[in-house]
């Protein structure tokens, strides 16, 4: 019981220091952060911050590994053939509805970790994600012979696309439901550009 009452302060304290991260990146980006703006923003003192990160550079690291790891963790099940049955219904696939759901829960911080201000090394990290789950969920199940591009330009293309689409909704202030994106994102995907534009 004690065990579980320490592991949801830490919780508690982490996800005080990441959204104290978060503001203070929208203000000044991540070079102008000094641990003691993390430690007054969040009210901690210094020795709680280093209970947890070495410093701000690993706060980031940690903070961003957090968000992969859940993404990663979501992403996994999605069937092609299941997700275009969907999508014909005009139905959002649960897997990518899913993953829109968590980056609306999670819309401050990666947010601002992909905009301007952010970290230019998590939008390589999470295109690299989007690229290995559609490797290991839809790539691998397709047949190269029946491909009319070069399944690696169809994979780099797929993988920039759902970025854009995501920074995006983001910077946009996600004025459309995650229902409504998950759909957005499985047409882009499974219909292509050209038949969603209605290019015929």
């Amino acid at each position: 019981m004690a065990n579980q009452t320490h592991d949801k302060r830490a919780a508690r304290t982490k996800m005080l220091i990441r959204d104290a991260l978060t503001e203070l990146m929208e203000e000044k980006g991540f070079e102008g952060v000094t641990v003691r703006n993390l430690t007054e923003k969040a009210q901690i003192n210094r020795g709680t911050f280093y209970l947890h990160y070495r410093d701000k550079y690993d706060l980031l690291e940690q903070s961003e590994e957090e968000i992969l790891k859940e993404i990663e963790d979501k992403a996994r099940g999605i069937n092609p053939k299941d997700a275009l049955h969907s999508t014909s219904q005009d139905e959002p696939f649960p897997v990518i509805l899913k993953l829109f759901e968590y980056f609306q829960e999670n819309a401050r911080f990666m947010r601002v970790v992909l905009g301007p201000k952010g970290d230019a090394s998590f939008q390589v990290k999470l295109k690299e994600l989007i690229k290995q789950q559609f490797l290991q969920n839809i790539a691998s199940k397709l047949n190269v012979e029946d491909m009319l591009v070069p399944a690696e330009y169809f994979i780099a293309f797929v993988s920039s696309a759902q970025l854009g689409l995501i920074q995006h909704w983001l910077e946009t202030g996600m004025k459309k439901p995650p229902k409504e994106m998950a759909l957005i994102a499985a047409k882009m995907i499974l219909l292509g550009p050209g038949h969603v534009a209605g290019i015929k």
